[in-house]
């Protein structure tokens, strides 16, 4: 892969609490018949602006861990606490305010609404929020136009490549200013040119200030973030 730069990596020392803290978390699935323990005591903080990339493989736990830090699910025990928020003190539609607000999502399928605009799709996270149309579509073409889009503005994802319906998801995670950028295999689909792509806009947006947690199993990825946390069997092992 063509080098990126990298951004510079938040220190031990530094004085701001972290974004992202876990203590404890435990995560365990009653299937009916028997439990399944998928986070194993997990501790890890996130400190505002790293870039951090959560690696392992299937059957790790690295996507019950990014449910948990997305706010998708709860943890069994432990605590959890974003942006200073303990999420056991939240019920399930302040949970969903808080994610709204607070996390940004890229997903490697897009999860792009099909038959609908990229401009539409962007402006989606904003109808959430109560926000009137007109400045949902204005606030929605600013992020379009930054990642080059401006001339897809009226585009369906039928109608853009992998890379531009990536670019599209990245505009929409966006919208909303959130605090914490959200990344589950977002290259995952794209092939390597495109790929790239998707990187350096990340690399870019946290160069900014924004802070980036990045799920993949895959080590070339990995190895563009400032820190790598590795997960196996449910467990942490930096």
């Amino acid at each position: 892969m063509t080098a990126i730069p990298r951004p510079a990596t938040v220190g031990e020392g530094t004085a701001s609490p972290p974004l992202i803290e876990i203590r404890g978390v435990t995560r365990v699935y009653d299937t009916g018949r028997v439990e399944v323990p998928a986070l194993r005591g997990v501790d890890l903080d996130v400190r505002q602006g790293e870039f951090v990339a959560i690696v392992g493989h299937s059957g790790s736990g690295k996507t019950t861990l990014m449910n948990i830090i997305g706010c998708l699910d709860r943890p069994t025990d432990g605590t959890y606490r974003i942006a200073g928020q303990d999420i056991a003190d939240c019920d399930d539609d302040g949970l969903a305010r808080l994610r709204s607000r607070t996390i940004g999502f890229v997903f490697q399928n897009c999860n792009l609404l099909p038959r609908t605009s990229a401009l539409e799709n962007v402006a989606t996270p904003l109808l959430h929020q109560g926000v009137a149309r007109k400045q949902r579509l204005e606030r929605a073409r600013a992020p379009l136009e930054r990642l080059g889009l401006g001339d897809r503005l009226d585009h369906e994802p039928s109608e853009l490549s992998g890379g531009q319906q990536q670019r599209v998801a990245i505009a929409r995670a966006l919208v909303t200013e959130p605090s914490l950028i959200l990344a589950d295999e977002p290259t995952g689909n794209l092939d390597t040119a495109s790929g790239e792509e998707v990187i350096a806009i990340l690399h870019e947006l946290n160069a900014e200030g924004r802070t980036i947690v990045l799920i993949t199993h895959e080590a070339d990825v990995a190895a563009h973030a400032g820190r790598q946390v590795h997960v196996r069997d449910g467990r942490i092992v930096e």
